[in-house]
């Protein structure tokens, strides 16, 4: 069976889209070149603002975001993933607007974290929507969000990543939001930000549940499946 070819839809932030493509390369099960994955990656940070549009009117990213795949579709893409967890407010627009499948980030998190009492570190974009909420109770999971002096510690750390501060920084300050999520019952914190994921759960004293590494996972389970659908 020939694999699926992936399309990456990237840019949102660069340093999060690499960081896939390392963990993904790393992840494959390879002894040569021809082992692994043909990947197109479509790197575009011209892709307005997430949090901006969905909390503040800011310029709405839907209509790049289909851009993007119909690009990567027609350079032969057969399924789409996209390291922005945030981004996945626009993805019944995006799978619409092309002919392939997209995996959802989200939804594969949060089979992971059947009937657990979670924690989410995440955008304010992404809490304010409830993105994680309707995924995690969907598999019948306790949702936790950080309070309003937490999530503002989550949003600087994403901040200063994004803007090239190195994780290792930040990684103090989202141990404490961790610690105080722990507090209100959670047995595990997601890594709900790409961003937040380059923090590699150093110094968390939860399981640290990365949405990142379950695209990885995901990824490579689905573009070696026969049939269409890659939704969870």
């Amino acid at each position: 069976m020939t694999p699926r070819t992936i399309g990456v839809m990237g840019g949102m932030g660069p340093a999060a889209t690499v960081e896939f493509y390392r963990r993904l390369v790393a992840a494959t099960p390879a002894e040569r070149d021809q082992d692994h994955l043909h990947i197109l990656i479509d790197n575009d940070p011209s892709v307005p603002d997430r949090t901006a549009a969905l909390l503040h009117g800011g310029e709405d990213p839907g209509p790049a975001l289909c851009r993007m795949a119909k690009r990567l579709e027609a350079a032969g893409a057969e399924m789409l993933a996209m390291p922005c967890n945030t981004a996945h407010a626009y993805l019944d627009q995006i799978t619409a607007a092309v002919e392939i499948p997209a995996i959802n980030m989200l939804a594969e998190t949060a089979q992971r974290l059947v009937n657990r009492s979670v924690g989410v570190m995440a955008t304010s974009g992404t809490m304010e929507t409830g993105l994680y909420e309707r995924a995690l109770a969907n598999c019948g999971a306790r949702y936790l969000q950080p309070d309003s002096r937490g999530q503002a510690t989550v949003d600087r750390a994403i901040r200063e990543i994004k803007r090239g501060v190195p994780p290792t920084e930040v990684s103090d300050a989202l141990a404490e939001v961790a610690r105080a999520l722990a507090a209100q019952g959670a047995d595990a914190v997601v890594a709900g930000c790409t961003e937040l994921s380059l923090v590699n759960g150093n110094g968390m004293e939860l399981p640290w549940v990365d949405a990142l590494d379950v695209l990885v996972e995901a990824t490579l389970r689905e573009a070696w499946r026969e049939g269409e659908s890659v939704q969870p």
